[in-house]
């Protein structure tokens, strides 16, 4: 597919203020690895090939598992992921998928149970940002494949 409208040309602004969102997401109280597993399962759940390629990389270069990677869309039914990655999955999915119904009280409190107030503030804005980030890369069909990870370490 050839891209529709390359935003960082177009408005470099609306670029720069979305960056600005990722730079306090590298700063928040979510460790990296969690906020990426987050971002690669909404991708999923959106279909974006652009964030799907990015996430697995950066993934992998933070030390992700193929394993975790392959089976995530399947997590509930896999052991591989932790109780924390659980509810910040099931939190990340709610917010996702919320015209399927607003976020149910359960999911919430499951969430409350990993994560303080502040962890949980800085997952939803780390879905909202991902899912914003989904829109775009589909909307403008941002070329898929070329994306390299700037970082080798975990936070």
């Amino acid at each position: 597919m050839k891209q529709r409208i390359s935003l960082t040309n177009i408005n470099k602004d609306a670029y720069q203020a979305m960056l600005g969102l990722e730079m306090y997401l590298g700063k928040s109280s979510i460790e990296k690895p969690l906020l990426h597993l987050l971002k690669f399962r909404v991708s999923q759940i959106n279909g974006c090939a652009y964030c799907l390629d990015m996430h697995s990389k950066d993934l992998r270069a933070l030390g992700e598992t193929e394993q975790r990677l392959f089976v995530l869309d399947a997590w509930r039914e896999a052991p591989f992921y932790t109780d924390r990655e659980r509810a910040a999955l099931l939190w990340a999915e709610s917010l996702t998928k919320i015209t399927e119904g607003h976020v149910p009280d359960a999911v919430f409190e499951e969430a409350r149970k990993h994560f303080s107030e502040q962890e949980l503030v800085d997952l939803t804005l780390a879905v909202t940002t991902i899912n914003a980030w989904n829109r775009i890369s589909i909307g403008f069909r941002v070329e898929v494949g070329n994306y390299q990870p700037h970082h080798t370490a975990a936070k």
